[in-house]
C-alpha cells in the first residue's frame, strides 16, 4: 500500500493549475460564487504545500487537486458512495459571455494586486478589475441567482393559487 504523502510537500506550478481548474469546476457547479471564487484562487496561487492546497478544498467534494506524482486515489481518497450524477458544465442559463466573465475577473484581480504591489503600475489600475466585477456581477442580477429567483416566484405564486382554489372549493362545499 503506498502511503499518503506529507501535507508539507512543496507543490508545482502543475499542482496550482489543476487546483484552479478544479476550483473552477466547482464554480461553475453552483458550490461557490465568483467571489469566494476570487478569494480561494488568490490563496491557491499562493499556496506552496500540499496541505495550503488541502484546507482550501477541505468543504468541497470532488474534483479535488491532482498530484503529478503520486496516483489520485492515494492522493484524494475518496469515501465509498455511489457516484455523484454528472455536473453540467455551467450553470443552467449561463450563455458563453457570462462564463467567460466569470473566469476571467478573478485572473484580472490577481493579476491587478499583482502589478501594483511589484510597484510596475500606478494603484489607480484597481479600478479596471473593479469596473470589470460591476459589468459581471450586472450579468448575473442581483447575486447571480436570478433566474432561480424568477423560478421560486413562479412556483410561489403556484401554490398560492391552488391554495386559493382550495379554499374556494372548501367554502362552496359548506354553502351547499
Amino acid at each position: 500500500m503506498t502511503e499518503v504523502p506529507s501535507p508539507q510537500l512543496r507543490i508545482s506550478d502543475q499542482n496550482r493549475e489543476s487546483a484552479l481548474t478544479a476550483l473552477g469546476e466547482h464554480m461553475t457547479a453552483g458550490r461557490i460564487d465568483i467571489e469566494e471564487y476570487g478569494e480561494r484562487s488568490a490563496r491557491i496561487t499562493a499556496a506552496k504545500t500540499r496541505g495550503e492546497l488541502v484546507e482550501i478544498f477541505a468543504d468541497l467534494p470532488a474534483p479535488h487537486p491532482k498530484y503529478d506524482d503520486v496516483p489520485q486515489a492515494v492522493a484524494a481518497p475518496e469515501p465509498a458512495a455511489a457516484p455523484a450524477p454528472r455536473q453540467p458544465a455551467a450553470p443552467e442559463g449561463w450563455t458563453s459571455p457570462q462564463r467567460f466573465i466569470a473566469a476571467f475577473i478573478p485572473l484580472v484581480w490577481i493579476a491587478t494586486i499583482a502589478l501594483i504591489a511589484t510597484g510596475v503600475v500606478h494603484g489607480a489600475l484597481i479600478l479596471v478589475p473593479i469596473g470589470l466585477s460591476v459589468f459581471g456581477r450586472s450579468m448575473w442580477g442581483h447575486g447571480g441567482h436570478q433566474h432561480r429567483r424568477h423560478e421560486h416566484h413562479v412556483r410561489d405564486r403556484e401554490r398560492r393559487r391552488a391554495l386559493r382554489e382550495s379554499y374556494r372549493d372548501q367554502r362552496r362545499g359548506l354553502d351547499h
